[in-house]
């Protein structure tokens, strides 16, 4: 049987780039209003930090459990940016940040299917 493997998820650009989105979200958070804490705001939070959290776990696993890990961080990104449509139209906040952190979903979104298509081959 061959060896499985296994992926250092610290040097993976997927994860970097998580990473990045998820201490953006962290900073708009801190400009939201107090009454969203328990509703808008914790909801953004867990989701952003569970795209690079689902990457670091499905790290240590098979490519076929990997690739299902990278599936559920790519739920949690277009969930993260639903969210962040929601947060603009209740303007929390502005256009710009909006765009800006849709392009990097985007970018992580191409990236992360991309490196899924390498561990299905």
């Amino acid at each position: 049987m061959a060896k499985q493997k296994r992926h250092n998820y610290k040097k993976l650009k997927i994860w970097q780039l998580a990473m990045e989105i998820a201490n953006d979200v962290s900073d708009l958070l801190e400009n939201f209003p107090k009454h969203e804490k328990y509703d808008l705001s914790s909801q953004l939070g867990r989701c952003s930090v569970s795209v690079p959290s689902n990457i670091a776990e499905g790290s240590a696993r098979s490519d076929k459990s990997f690739s299902n890990f990278l599936k559920m961080s790519l739920g949690s990104s277009y969930e993260l940016n639903t969210q962040l449509l929601i947060s603009r139209h209740r303007n929390y906040i502005s256009q710009e940040e909006l765009e800006k952190m849709e392009q990097k979903i985007d970018e992580f979104q191409k990236m992360t299917f991309s490196f899924q298509d390498g561990l299905d081959s």
